[in-house]
């Protein structure tokens, strides 16, 4: 076995058993104190009721949720950079975050985000449903004609993107009164979290990143270009429905329930890629693994630093990684990964 094949495992192997242990002790800590006992007790002879409303109820499906939006975040984004060969790309890039935030808007303007639909929010199938009528927008449009390229699909998506972002700024100068919740929710945020959420959040992102990993070797040839590519065996054209079909499922699904919540897939993959390499065969399990962790330590901070006041997760994923980001940067002057 060689050197990197090892170092491969080990950073799997790493970052699963951190993740393991940053989930337990997102369910250990919060503004009510519990601990690993009270975990134990729980498990064993069923504990105080109390305890076992906090950790089960309340703290688990949010680290749960965490875990599962950072893992298709992060794979989504080291897909997109690439598919695109931009390695600025991220999860958003397409407008699907304004379409999710426009959807959203809609329904608390309406006055709905206490409303249910077959156990789920409103505002949360609202933000489903914009954010996949952006991608199907986004995919006509950059295939109205003869000639499909990326960019296109790039440029539409920006268009847009602004397009939609225009209309939440005018919900929230005629809103009278839901200004503050409408920039709560595109901060992002996992506080309403519930098992039902989880429920139906897993499959679906399970379902579009397993797809998606079955375009690990193309993309791994696409990265060659796309008149190598196509030179080797590969369908670009055809390529591009189900990549980004598979990816705006999960894009969609995550920002529905958690709002926007940004950097994760733009500089997980960065940083699994210094490590692992370009091989996406491997990029892409590793950046889910790392996303998830990511999440998971991003929300745990979220509700423990301010405690018993939150801070919205999209801002604590915005202080970490703009820094980083703006590091990468530095670095690919000098011949560093953003290349």
């Amino acid at each position: 076995m060689n050197k990197h094949k090892v170092r491969v495992r080990v950073l799997f192997f790493t970052l699963a058993a951190a993740l393991l242990v940053a989930m337990v002790a997102a369910l250990l800590f919060g503004s009510t104190k519990t601990g690993l006992q009270d975990l134990l007790n729980l498990l064993t002879t069923g504990g105080d009721s109390s305890v076992a409303t906090i950790i089960f109820d309340v703290r688990l499906p949010r680290v749960l949720m965490a875990a599962i939006t950072g893992m298709g975040l992060a794979l989504v984004g080291a897909v997109y950079q690439g598919f695109f060969r931009n390695p600025m790309a991220d999860p958003f890039m397409l407008g699907m975050s304004s379409g999710a935030a426009f959807g959203a808007s809609v329904a608390i303007v309406l006055g709905l985000e206490s409303a249910l639909f077959f156990g789920m929010g409103f505002v949360s199938v609202f933000a489903f449903v914009g954010a996949v009528l952006t991608s199907v927008a986004v995919y006509l449009v950059a295939n109205s004609g003869y000639r499909r390229q990326k960019v296109t699909i790039l440029l539409a998506g920006i268009a847009i993107s602004f397009f939609l972002s225009a209309f939440v700024s005018l919900f929230m100068v005629f809103s009278h009164g839901g200004v503050q919740k409408i920039v709560f929710w595109t901060m992002g945020g996992l506080g309403g979290a519930s098992m039902d959420q989880v429920i139906v959040l897993f499959p679906a992102v399970l379902i579009g990143s397993v797809g998606l990993l079955f375009f690990s070797r193309d993309l791994n040839v696409l990265a060659l270009g796309e008149d190598t590519a196509r030179s080797l065996g590969v369908e670009v054209e055809r390529m591009n429905l189900p990549v980004l079909a598979l990816s705006s499922l999960v894009i969609a699904v995550c920002v529905s329930f958690t709002g926007v919540i940004g950097f994760v897939g733009l500089i997980i993959p960065h940083m699994i890629r210094l490590i692992s390499g370009p091989d996406h065969r491997t990029l892409l399990p590793l950046s889910a693994l790392g996303g998830a962790l990511f999440m998971v330590i991003a929300d745990l901070l979220a509700r423990t630093v301010a405690a018993p006041a939150e801070i919205p997760v999209g801002a604590i994923t915005a202080l970490v990684g703009s820094p980083y980001f703006i590091w990468l940067l530095l670095r690919s002057g000098k011949g560093g990964v953003l290349k």
